[in-house]
């Protein structure tokens, strides 16, 4: 064996026990107590929790919007990643006009490959869906990539109804994934016209361009077309509690509807919106009132809500402010990547959800939906070592001084934590220790994930 982490207590989604972790290869090799190799380096993880590393699957690294650049590359990403326990990153590869599915994931690849300190893969943005690329489909599913999101707003991203219809109806028989951002754009057009003309500019009226009601709408229009195919459907970022009952009604139907939620709306409510500094938390769609915040919680608890994940998108402050004299121009999109795995784990030891759920939602689900368990998102015998060591003692105050991201504030500054990732491995390999990044860019690989499983 060339690792050997000894004394810890493993926490999976489903298990919690006693015991030793060998590691070769990169791969979890055996699982026991008193384990002894005299050519390994033993790690000794007494009083602590050996955890999977995190699956953040919602990331937006190097990504054009609008005028600006998201403020994080291929490398700062997962550098930041890693110091918060996250061991897998899916971007997203955004279709361009004419261009092929496959295509379009085969030139991010290379430069990920490059800089990346962990592993990645991908989804594609489709926002082109010819007769041609509704073929490639399976190609896709193939290649490792079968995941697809359509964005039913922004007018040089988003889809029509008809052709969100003909990607889920593709997907049935593919065995693709269908994701969604889900807002109505034809009311925020209109609310946010009125709301300029009024002369409401701030941070606020981002928020009140966009509402409760304008995301539900779209999440109900879009599990109405799953349903209509009894296609699988997954809602990123979804924020209202409105739109998760509907989630919640048609999983109880027995549909397979899967909801991600974001750390930013389980912790803040559209009150930042009223801060001297409103607009550095101004994303689509936005953080929502207090009744959805707990929502979501509740939805975490109940398993409806069965990922979170990031959308980490951000940009300098001095980008921020560019809008902020016409919310409009505010590019959208927050930080999360290196506190979202802490601070679920925090909430979990406090006592507000399980260790189990915590590695669920962060974890063994989105390995599961997004076709790459059992290789990643648990600890079991053959399973990659994508290793967290958890320290539940130790108290951690989040500051823009102690993350790795390149961006020069965190909307995070000053969220107290109750325990925190002690060491992150990747494949193995040592990459983050008590506050010192140890990885190296280059060695993270491209993840080839399957078409869908039956049902979770």
């Amino acid at each position: 064996m060339d690792t050997i982490i000894k004394n810890g207590t493993i926490i999976t989604a489903s298990e919690t026990y006693p015991a030793d972790l060998g590691i070769a290869g990169g791969k979890i090799v055996c699982i026991g107590r008193d384990l002894s190799d005299g050519a390994a380096e033993v790690v000794d993880a007494a009083g602590k929790y050996v955890l999977p590393g995190a699956i953040d699957g919602h990331v937006h690294l190097e990504t054009p919007v609008g005028s600006f650049i998201s403020a994080d590359d291929y490398q700062s990403g997962p550098r930041a990643a890693a110091c918060g326990g996250v061991t897998t990153v899916f971007d997203f590869a955004v279709q361009g006009k004419g261009q092929g599915l496959v295509e379009a994931v085969a030139a991010r690849i290379s430069a990920f490959k490059a800089q990346s300190c962990i592993d990645f893969s991908f989804h594609t943005a489709i926002t082109d869906l010819t007769p041609r690329i509704l073929d490639e489909f399976e190609e896709s599913v193939a290649f490792g990539v079968p995941s697809f999101k359509l964005y039913m707003v922004y007018k040089d991203l988003m889809v029509d109804d008809g052709v969100l219809a003909e990607a889920l109806e593709r997907s049935v028989a593919t065995g693709a994934l269908v994701a969604v951002h889900a807002e109505n754009p034809a009311i925020i057009e209109r609310r946010t016209a009125r709301l300029l003309a009024e002369g409401k500019t701030g941070a606020w009226h981002h928020y009140e361009s966009r509402p409760e009601f304008v995301e539900a709408e779209a999440i109900k229009r879009a599990i109405h077309l799953a349903k209509a195919f009894n296609a699988p459907l997954y809602i990123v970022h979804l924020a209202c509690a409105e739109g998760l009952a509907e989630v919640t009604k048609a999983r109880d139907e027995g549909y397979a509807i899967y909801a991600e939620t974001c750390p930013q709306y389980l912790h803040f409510t559209n009150e930042v919106y009223q801060r001297p500094d409103g607009r550095n938390f101004v994303c689509s769609p936005p953080i929502k009132g207090a009744e959805s915040r707990a929502a979501l919680w509740e939805g975490i608890r109940r398993g409806d809500i069965m990922t979170v994940a990031t959308d980490h998108c951000p940009f300098q402050s001095f980008e921020k402010d560019y809008g902020k004299d016409d919310f409009t121009k505010i590019p959208n999109g927050c930080m999360g990547i290196e506190n979202f795995y802490p601070y679920l784990l925090s909430a979990a030891n406090q006592g507000r959800i399980s260790f189990h759920k915590a590695v669920e939602v962060c974890a063994t689900n989105p390995a599961k939906i997004f076709g790459c368990a059992p290789q990643k998102g648990t600890i079991a015998v053959g399973s990659d070592a994508d290793i967290v060591v958890y320290d539940p003692a130790k108290h951690f105050v989040i500051s823009q001084a102690n993350m790795r991201s390149r961006v020069d504030y965190t909307i995070w500054e000053g969220v107290e934590l109750q325990g925190y990732p002690a060491l992150t491995f990747s494949r193995g390999r040592l990459v983050y220790r008590d506050g010192e990044f140890l990885g190296e860019p280059g060695w993270g690989n491209f993840v080839k994930c399957r078409g869908r499983n039956p049902r979770l």
